[in-house]
């Protein structure tokens, strides 16, 4: 009895395709499978989301746009994206791809689409990762200022971030998975503990109930407060892309997506809440919305704790980014492996350590992407936070945005003629819900896009660009393949594909 070759062989191998240069090398290497458990895929994703930076460095901006509700648009917002991960967890039980968007995609809505949004994914998670290094180097460069008075240029702290980030990518999964749970219980410690102050400090008077009246949502900024807050949750989406490796994903996965989603709904809700109730509620906004804005988190802190606090917390904000950058360096290079793999990008992507069991080629070529983005940042005098940090993660979250929405409608069609056991309020009806509402906020990021980046219209439109080109792109690259080779069109999507 002859053995049947592993899937990813099988697709390499397929009749009428010649084998890359990489293949034997590439033949029995793949991803380390059994390595991830449930708390390391939610470490993943939760340091990914970074709490800290969402409560010190984008809360207060959330708190001044959308004035008392924005405790409540982070509980809505993460309600959406729970009916969302109904559907996209039920389909992970059936494609299990390091590209996940792509394979749902594709496998939802037509190959096609799939190479489509796998492009768009590329790009952006691609972009986010160099934007949040640049974060880390402007918070290193302004504390080593504050605590020496030394100016380090904050590229050259960026590009340490960088160097680092691409060795533990490099280096097995689990060792990232260590390094981002320490910086999680770092980052959440501290704001429990500036939490407790207030509660101490304001009791019950820190508890306005009002900021959850749906009355509040009734005002002009809560459109762009929304684009803002759904931001925060980015990421979430990696639990799919470690499937490969993970220990039991049909149980892992759901679990540690439900259980990321619902702790960062709820911390980013009572952490904004306690924050405004450490001044009152309308105080707070007024303070959110003046000079002093940037400064409200670290204001509470040490307010109802003491300097120390604020300083551990200033400090800290660098580990949260590090952390960032870590998280979504690991998804952007399993999204370039996954590609690799398939030919729809160079093979070579889709080589594996065999030593370490990561994606070696692809960790390697998106630390050399997140270098060059640095250096030219450097080289225009680009600032790092308002325009290298913010900028990219613009086009990066509204790219997830719409690759979240499409997800969502390909959830759908996966399941349309064969629910497979499912009950129809998790492959019908969530998804659709989820469709509708990511694809109102994907809109109104587009027509809110200035408010992301505070830069003009020009600037604007030369950001939202490489989106409708990747798509674009991917679609002509899939149509091109289906022409000249049907053979390898209808293996796109079939790796490591797990089939009833």
């Amino acid at each position: 009895m002859s053995a049947r070759p592993p899937a990813a062989d099988r697709a390499r191998e397929a009749p009428g395709r010649p084998q890359s240069p990489g293949a034997a090398h590439e033949k029995g290497a793949g991803l380390s499978a059994g390595r991830i458990g449930t708390f390391d895929l939610v470490f993943f994703v939760v340091a990914a989301a970074a709490p800290l930076t969402v409560l010190a460095g984008v809360a207060p901006v959330v708190i001044g746009i959308g004035g008392p509700g924005a405790p409540l648009g982070y509980l809505i917002s993460g309600a959406l994206l729970v009916l969302f991960a109904a559907g996209f967890t039920a389909m992970s039980l059936h494609v299990r791809n390091a590209g996940a968007f792509y394979a749902y995609v594709a496998r939802g809505l037509g190959r096609t689409t799939g190479v489509g949004i796998a492009y768009v994914a590329v790009v952006s998670y691609n972009l986010i990762t160099p934007g949040v290094a640049a974060a880390v180097g402007y918070f290193a460069a302004g504390s080593v200022h504050d605590a020496t008075g030394a100016d380090i240029p904050w590229w050259m702290l960026s590009a340490v971030c960088v160097l680092v980030v691409g060795v533990l990518g490099w280096l097995r999964v689990t060792l990232g998975a260590k390094v981002l749970g320490i910086a999680l219980i770092l980052e959440v410690a501290s704001l429990l503990v500036m939490d407790g102050g207030i509660l101490g400090g304001r009791g019950t008077a820190a508890l306005d109930l009002g900021s959850f009246d749906p009355s509040t949502l009734a005002t002009g900024g809560i459109a762009g407060m929304f684009v803002i807050v759904i931001g925060a949750f980015t990421g979430f989406e990696a639990t799919a892309i470690y499937a490969e490796e993970a220990r039991d994903p049909g149980r892992t996965v759901p679990r540690a997506t439900f259980i990321a989603i619902g702790f960062l709904a709820v911390f980013y809700s009572v952490g904004v809440w306690l924050i405004m109730g450490a001044f009152g509620t309308d105080q707070a906004v007024a303070l959110a919305r003046g000079a002093a804005g940037p400064e409200l988190t670290f204001k509470a802190g040490e307010l109802y704790v003491g300097t120390w606090l604020a300083d551990t917390m200033h400090a800290l904000l660098i580990v949260s980014a590090f952390a960032a950058t870590l998280a979504f360096h690991n998804a952007a290079a399993r999204y370039l492996y996954a590609l690799g793999r398939e030919g729809l990008l160079p093979r070579r992507l889709g080589i594996a350590s065999a030593r370490h069991g990561s994606p070696g080629v692809a960790v390697g070529a998106q630390t050399v992407f997140n270098l060059l983005v640095i250096l030219a940042g450097a080289a225009l005098a680009a600032d790092p936070f308002s325009e290298v940090f913010i900028w990219t993660n613009g086009t990066a979250v509204l790219g997830i945005m719409v690759m979240q929405a499409l997800a969502a409608l390909a959830v759908w069609a996966f399941f349309r003629r064969d629910r497979r056991g499912m009950p129809a309020l998790r492959v019908v009806w969530c998804p659709l819900i989820a469709f509708a509402g990511l694809t109102l906020l994907a809109v109104l990021a587009v027509l809110h896009f200035g408010l992301l980046t505070g830069a003009p219209d020009a600037v604007n439109m030369a950001l939202l660009a490489p989106l409708p080109v990747a798509l674009l792109a991917g679609v002509c690259v899939a149509l091109s393949i289906r022409r000249r080779d049907p053979e390898r069109y209808a293996q796109l999507t079939n790796v490591d594909v797990e089939r009833d």
